[in-house]
């Protein structure tokens, strides 16, 4: 590798540093909503920071899902789907945080108040 090319990959690295660190920054503070949306439809919008005690949410079709939820966070507990990605993908905590459970057509999504 040529000087420049080292060079040019440290710059690369340090613009995406400084972008990562900005957006994570950026994000601090704000009023997150889950929404939870199963075929299509909303089942329920929930603001996370307004959460006191943790509940659980069931959503119903081809399979069930139970949907965790606690202050700042939420997340699939459980489900009797075959693969599990969705309990697999954890919490969510933060904008544009997303897991989705394909064959009960289930959906949580984080957005921005």
């Amino acid at each position: 590798m040529k000087k420049n090319d080292i060079l040019l990959i440290g710059i690369i690295a340090v613009i995406s540093l400084a972008l990562l660190l900005f957006f994570n920054i950026l994000g601090k503070g704000e009023r997150l909503i889950a929404v939870i949306v199963h075929n299509n439809q909303v089942v329920e919008r929930i603001d996370l920071s307004k959460v006191k005690e943790p509940r659980t949410i069931t959503v119903s079709g081809n399979y069930h899902n139970i949907i965790k939820v606690e202050k700042d966070r939420i997340r699939f507990e459980k489900s009797d789907c075959p693969e599990q990605i969705c309990v697999h993908t954890g919490w969510l905590s933060k904008f544009g945080d997303i897991a989705v459970c394909m064959p009960n057509k289930t959906i949580i999504d984080i957005e921005k108040k």
